[in-house]
């Protein structure tokens, strides 16, 4: 059963009908993705890219994204969710496209800069669950991008590796093809959305979006002790994981133990989408009820440190599952917990806002993180690579102990 529960305006019934398309157009979604995550860097290596400049392709996407995701999320505040969400995955599907054909390092760099441009379906899709879930099951609700996250990383990653073996193109046409069915059921399965409310009318939980300068809202809403003290936690989980994330293939391929290809990688991943779904599906709402979320985030914390650092040593695939294993209660955990904390900690009609500079706060750790890690692949400091997402988690650890006080108390404050 899809998690959910009714708010005060909707019809009996009504959340659960809407979550089901949102979970199914980000399976999709995620889908095509997750099939060119063990490709990329090998794809960009193909046309001349060294492990650093294959990294950036990560930070152009996120620094296009910087820039059009809050310009988006708040049109579709204005507009609605379905039309926004389809100019955003039409952007994603070009992207695969360009890729797919692409002969040249140039094209592989505007084939990441399209979809980045257009960049937008996981806040939206976040907004919307926003709009039918109710504070207390939030958490449990934005599980479902996580199941959906989960059952990507479980078949597009080897999916894509195998394709691989092929040609390294083909599974770029196939990423556009899932792009095009998450188009597609957007149009037809998600339910067509009422007028939104006048501009001097309060808003939903949607709410509206900072500019990605809007400096003034930024100011205030970091002015916030409770929100401050996530926002930097949000941060900090964020990098490590793009920093991991954007390096990792990069790192098997050079590890002179694994000698790892894009089929090896996509396998892994795949496990890791595997674990991911056990943890989203099943494990991820009870551990919350019965241990809180603040003894969650301080776990989830805690298991990353162990995680990176034991990928760091790693020279064998028992060691990279294990890792992988802890890691998928880490990373499976943050993000869902994180994100409903921040939801939380603020009224209704200030949601949104929310929402919105914590995807800003992403795209500049996804800009930052994966040329951090470059520099070291590219000096061959395998070991160092894996302890920046190492040590920038210990960091979130020690922050979120430290600041427990100030964000337990951002209860109060929800709406």
């Amino acid at each position: 059963m899809l998690p959910g529960c009714m708010s005060s305006q909707e019809k009996p019934g009504s959340s659960r009908s809407a979550l089901l398309p949102i979970f199914l157009i980000v399976l999709v979604d995620v889908l095509g993705f997750t099939i060119v995550i063990p490709l990329l860097p090998f794809y960009a290596e193909r046309f001349g890219a060294s492990p650093l400049v294959a990294t950036t392709l990560v930070s152009v996407y996120a620094v296009c994204s910087l820039i059009s995701t809050p310009i988006i999320g708040k049109l579709s505040d204005q507009y609605g969710r379905k039309p926004l969400l389809m100019y955003s995955q039409a952007g994603t599907c070009a992207g695969f496209i360009v890729l797919a054909f692409s002969t040249s390092l140039w094209m592989v760099f505007i084939g990441r800069i399209l979809p980045g441009l257009s960049a937008g379906n996981l806040s939206i899709a976040q907004a919307y669950i926003s709009d039918h879930t109710a504070p207390e099951n939030r958490a449990k609700a934005f599980g479902i991008i996580g199941i959906a996250f989960g059952i990507g990383f479980m078949f597009g990653p080897a999916l894509g590796g195998w394709l691989g073996t092929y040609s390294l193109h083909l599974p770029f046409i196939v990423a556009a093809g899932f792009s095009a069915v998450a188009m597609f059921f957007t149009y037809t399965l998600l339910p067509k959305e009422t007028q939104p409310p006048p501009q001097h009318a309060e808003v939903g939980p949607g709410g509206r979006r900072p500019s990605a300068f809007d400096w003034r809202t930024y100011a205030e809403f970091f002015g916030r002790p409770e929100l401050r003290a996530l926002y930097v936690q949000f941060f900090l989980f964020s990098f490590a994981f793009s920093c991991f994330f954007s390096g990792f293939a990069l790192f098997a391929e050079h590890n002179d133990e694994l000698r790892w290809g894009p089929d090896e990688v996509g396998y892994l991943f795949t496990f890791a989408g595997f674990l991911g779904i056990l943890m989203q599906g099943g494990l991820l709402g009870r551990l919350v009820k019965r241990y809180g979320e603040f003894k969650m985030t301080v776990a989830s914390f805690a298991a990353s440190v162990v995680a990176y650092s034991l990928i760091g040593i790693s020279t064998a695939l028992w060691m990279l599952m294990v890792a992988t294993t802890i890691n998928a209660f880490g990373h499976g955990i943050l993000r869902p917990v994180l994100t409903a904390r921040l939801t939380q900690a603020v009224g209704r009609h200030e949601q949104g806002v929310v929402l919105g500079i914590s995807g800003s706060l992403g795209s500049v750790a996804m800009a930052m993180a994966p040329p951090t890690g470059g520099v070291m692949l590219n000096g061959g400091y395998l070991v160092a690579w894996a302890m920046i997402p190492a040590v920038v988690s210990a960091i979130g650890l020690i922050a979120t102990l430290a600041w427990s006080g100030v964000t337990e108390r951002s209860r109060d404050h929800a709406a």
